[in-house]
């Protein structure tokens, strides 16, 4: 029986590349000239923390790092970013969170919008991503393709079509 699965999986090497080309812009820039300016990915959290000398620049940085996300193709949609600090040396800090997987409420969600097509598939969560088996191989493409044009807050992929 034909399947496939749904998935929101990022690749940390992509990310670890728009961290490093982040740093290398602000290396670069004239107005971070001088300015301490820190990005930094933590592969094992799953998080990236900024640190910049004032809000402003936190927001330029930010800006940046989405910027090299795209350029990666990246979706920056992954970004949770947490709420603003101040360091001990009158910085301001702000980390990132990946988000990665299909947590059960969206995973809910994609199901409830896949039923809801009326087709002979069967959707079923497992985990953190959701599996969906039908007979007819256009079904399942089908669902792909309305599922490409809804928007869950999270970007999805679809692998390990058998």
């Amino acid at each position: 029986m034909p399947s496939f699965d749904i998935v929101n999986e990022i690749n940390a090497q992509e990310v670890d590349n728009a961290v490093n080309n982040t740093l290398k812009e602000v290396s670069t820039r004239y107005d971070f000239r001088g300015l301490h300016t820190e990005v930094e990915f933590a592969k094992k959290e799953n998080r990236i923390d900024i640190v910049a000398a004032e809000s402003m620049k936190l927001k330029a940085v930010k800006d940046m790092l989405i910027k090299h996300f795209i350029k990666r193709k990246l979706e920056p949609k992954v970004l949770e970013y947490g709420s603003e600090e101040g360091t001990s040396q009158g910085h301001v800090k702000v980390s990132a969170t990946i988000k990665e997987g299909i947590d059960r409420e969206t995973a809910k969600k994609i199901v409830k919008e896949i039923k809801s097509l009326k087709l002979k598939v069967q959707p079923a969560i497992q985990d953190d991503q959701v599996r969906v088996s039908g007979k007819k191989i256009d079904d399942l493409q089908e669902v792909i393709r309305h599922l490409k044009k809804k928007d869950f807050g999270i970007p999805l992929q679809f692998v390990n079509m058998k």
